[in-house]
């Protein structure tokens, strides 16, 4: 078994209680942080346990290095390992339903180095849609030795971005909704608009009208006009807080459009400076 992209219900019922899958359950609502913790709590996919964004799959926020800014590798491998995340184990992650906040810890093992992963497609969600069994309470997973081998290439910081938002040579992706890419609508960061240069793709059109991710086929022309014809290594995708750009990146990846790269500080970061040039419309 090797799924590195998406994996069924279906697929993962046949696998589930497997001693080889590490089954995490990623639910999260921006605006009640602990919602995610309290529907895990009342039913989840039996075997899974609970991934937070706030505590497990970010870093301290210092005011400038945006809203869900990436953990210390150190500490995000110790996180993985009480997880039940081993450097053989083959990670399964979902959520509520399109996979915006599983995406999160499916690029997070990529960056160190962790292939086998792969996001529920249709999550808890469709999981319940289908009449599958579910389970109450909280459970807790083996402790594993995850050693991280760092993909320091996965990223770019907000001074590289600086250099080329405005090099046609590279394409700057943001995930957000377009009233908030074009500066129309803003609730959260102090700045509405987006990085200069950048051009939009919504995450959420990279689900069809089931709920399901679309075919590579279908991603690839969806997600064309926004990526253009630069190599793939010059796609760098952002969003608000560098959460929904994950699922960009998965999306990329399931197309067979490999190398994609993240702003992790993402809009959070790069409009806490009022120095930096703001693009809209």
């Amino acid at each position: 078994m090797a799924f590195r992209t998406l994996i069924s219900c279906s697929a993962l019922g046949l696998h589930l209680g497997d001693e080889g899958i590490a089954l995490v359950d990623c639910r999260f609502q921006l605006a009640d942080p602990e919602w995610g913790e309290t529907e895990y709590a009342t039913a989840h996919i039996p075997g899974a346990v609970y991934a937070h964004l706030d505590r497990d799959l970010s870093g301290p926020k210092s005011g400038t290095n945006g809203r869900h800014p990436l953990p210390d590798v150190a500490a995000f491998a110790r996180t993985a390992a009480r997880l039940g995340i081993g450097n053989n184990v083959q990670v399964v992650a979902y959520d509520q339903d399109y996979g915006m906040y599983a995406s999160r810890l499916w690029w997070m093992l990529r960056w160190l180095g962790h292939d086998a992963v792969a996001v529920v497609d249709g999550g808890f969600a469709r999981w319940v849609a289908e009449g599958r069994e579910t389970r109450s309470g909280v459970e807790t997973a083996t402790p594993q030795t995850f050693t991280p081998s760092l993909r320091p290439e996965m990223i770019v910081d907000v001074d590289a971005v600086t250099s080329l938002c405005c090099d046609p040579s590279y394409r700057l992706v943001d995930a957000r909704a377009p009233e908030r890419y074009r500066g129309e609508s803003e609730t959260i960061d102090r700045v509405a608009g987006h990085i200069p240069g950048a051009a939009n793709h919504f995450y959420q059109t990279n689900i069809g009208d089931d709920g399901s991710f679309r075919t590579p086929e279908d991603l690839r022309a969806h997600l064309g006009p926004a990526v253009g014809n630069v190599p793939p290594d010059r796609i760098v995708c952002y969003c608000g807080s560098g959460v929904t750009a994950c699922h960009n990146l998965l999306a990329l990846e399931h197309a067979g459009i490999t190398g994609a790269r993240l702003y992790p500080g993402s809009w959070s970061e790069w409009s806490s400076d009022p120095d930096r040039p703001v693009g809209k419309g």
